[in-house]
């Protein structure tokens, strides 16, 4: 069934080549950019103020790095080679990696943010959130992953997120206190001449 849908969707995007090279550029792109868009989320907390965004960031960036090790972790038990490495017919756009296929670190890095800002502000965790659908989506279209790879990656992604975000959220909250003791007088100034304007 997973094969079926990947084929059927790679012959799709085979038939229409200007979306594998247009989903190629944007999955070049969309991590970085949620990377740094993550990152801004600390930089939008007004030093004194509330630590909400600070909060956000830190849960996103770290529920993200435990997704990774999560996938890590599964790939030592199960190593599912990438579908166009099973399928030499497949066609791919982009580069052939030979990391393991299940889960998808993408979509588990991407999803992991997105729920993890969503748990602090449903607005701005629904922008993340279609970002990690397009990366999502994006992996299967351009022929790197299985659709299951990247539902999987979804479902650590979110396991992540609730563990980090949920669960740890005290000790979020101490690290956060730590960090921005160091950053709150680097972005004060900055922020003090903005409001001087």
């Amino acid at each position: 069934m997973d094969y079926r849908l990947y084929h059927a969707i790679n012959q799709f995007v085979a038939d229409h080549s200007w979306i594998g090279s247009s989903l190629s550029v944007v999955e070049n792109w969309a991590v970085p950019v949620v990377a740094v868009a993550t990152f801004a989320l600390w930089l939008f907390a007004r030093p004194g103020s509330s630590r909400k965004w600070k909060l956000a960031c830190a849960s996103a960036l770290t529920s993200a790095g435990l997704g990774l090790l999560i996938n890590q972790l599964i790939a030592q038990v199960w190593h599912r080679a990438r579908p166009f490495a099973d399928h030499p017919s497949a066609h791919v756009w982009g580069s052939r990696s030979h990391d393991p296929s299940f889960p998808s670190d993408h979509a588990s890095a991407a999803f992991a943010i997105a729920f993890a800002v969503f748990f602090f502000d449903r607005l701005v965790g629904t922008v993340f959130f279609g970002a990690a659908v397009l990366i999502g989506v994006g992996r299967v279209f351009i022929g790197a992953h299985y659709p299951a790879d990247v539902l999987a990656g979804c479902l650590v992604g979110l396991a992540s997120a609730v563990l980090v975000a949920r669960l740890a959220k005290p000790f979020m909250g101490r690290v956060v206190r730590l960090l921005e003791g160091i950053t709150d007088p680097l972005l004060a100034p900055v922020w003090r001449s903005r409001t001087a304007r």
